[in-house]
């Protein structure tokens, strides 16, 4: 399909809408939708201590309800939803140490079950479901060092087993699913930041890696459409091809095209309007959204651009409410939530960016 084609809502239909707070400050916390609800899952306090509290908010009455705490406490963790019921695995507990335990919330009892538990404990792993199956992709192990595993949970049996590992060991990475492929891009082994990019072939149960990205940046943020992955933003470290001496915010958009498999040449234009990092990245309305983030202010970015793949070029729309950094974002079709993050400290602000419908 051509770009020309591409629908791009215009810039005035996106508007903020801002929710009743949580009970609880929260940052590096996990949220899942699942019918109209989000579930918002642990994350660290204002103290730094990983939490046990989940609380869930009615999108559409507006209202939150404290459900039963999580059996462990935990921040970082990852989150998806499996035949109705909300899982979550992984992550920091309370002594800083990653976690093996999963464990499943069922809505109906209105209780948590301890399921079988990873193997290896692992923070920032990857999770994707996909067709009544969970994928772990990746995380962090005890001893800090990135892991390849890849795992995948049959809960009729409550086994995980293990599949083809990874190319390349990451925790944190982002995936995008597409037809029978599950794409993996960016992503941290300690402080340096993975470029590559692979995916895994669900039918074939094999990787293959694509051209990484082109630029090394750390706290970039990923987002994808139909047709293109991009990689944006970040925190630039010094290197022997460039003349900073201490690290760089940076306003550097690199997109893969899917179908020639190739990172677009970027142009003057494809550059964020700001240099920002630690920021959330989704799509909406056709338009890539980046939100808040540091940036070279003393504190964080309120400021939200759009990129439109049509004029290829970014362009403003309303400040978020609560300018934030580190926040959790949670991707929906016609909203992008924003939840948590830091604002002076850690923050209890809910926000969600919203596509006007147009009759």
């Amino acid at each position: 399909m051509p770009v020309q084609e591409m629908a791009v809502s215009p810039v005035k239909s996106l508007y903020w809408e801002q929710f009743p707070p949580m009970s609880q400050r929260r940052v590096y916390c996990t949220p899942v939708y699942h019918e109209g609800l989000i579930y918002v899952l642990g994350g660290c306090s204002e103290t730094g201590t990983p939490l046990d509290s989940v609380e869930v908010l009615d999108v559409e009455s507006q209202t939150w309800s404290q459900l039963a705490p999580l059996p462990t406490a935990r921040a970082g963790a990852s989150a998806v939803v499996l035949g109705g019921q909300v899982m979550v695995l992984g992550g920091m507990n309370q002594q800083q140490t990653p976690l093996a335990s999963v464990e499943m919330y069922h809505p109906d009892e209105g209780k948590w079950e301890t399921r079988t538990s990873l193997g290896q404990p692992s923070m920032g792993v990857t999770t994707v479901e996909k067709d009544g199956k969970v994928y772990a992709l990746g995380g962090m192990g005890a001893d800090t060092t990135p892991q390849a595993l890849v795992r995948v949970y049959e809960a009729e049996k409550d086994q995980w087993q293990p599949t083809t590992s990874m190319p390349t060991p990451r925790y944190g990475a982002t995936p995008f699913v597409t037809g029978n492929k599950i794409y993996m891009l960016g992503g941290r082994q300690g402080k340096m930041p993975v470029t590559a990019l692979e995916a895994f072939d669900l039918e074939m149960k094999s990787w293959t890696r694509y051209p990484c990205i082109p630029s090394r940046r750390a706290f970039s943020c990923c987002a994808a459409n139909e047709r293109s992955l991009f990689s944006l933003g970040g925190l630039q470290q010094p290197g022997p091809h460039n003349f900073y001496s201490r690290p760089h915010f940076v306003n550097t958009m690199e997109e893969y095209d899917l179908d020639q498999g190739v990172w677009i040449k970027p142009s003057r234009t494809s550059r964020m309007r700001e240099k920002r990092a630690d920021f959330v990245a989704g799509c909406l309305g056709g338009r890539v959204i980046a939100a808040g983030g540091l940036g070279n202010e003393p504190s964080p970015l309120g400021t939200v651009e759009s990129y439109n793949p049509v004029k290829r070029r970014w362009e403003y729309v309303a400040p978020m409410p609560t300018a934030r950094c580190s926040s959790a974002l949670l991707q929906m079709t016609s909203m992008l939530f924003v939840i948590g993050g830091v604002a002076q400290g850690p923050s209890n602000a809910v926000e969600a960016l919203c596509l006007q419908e147009t009759v």
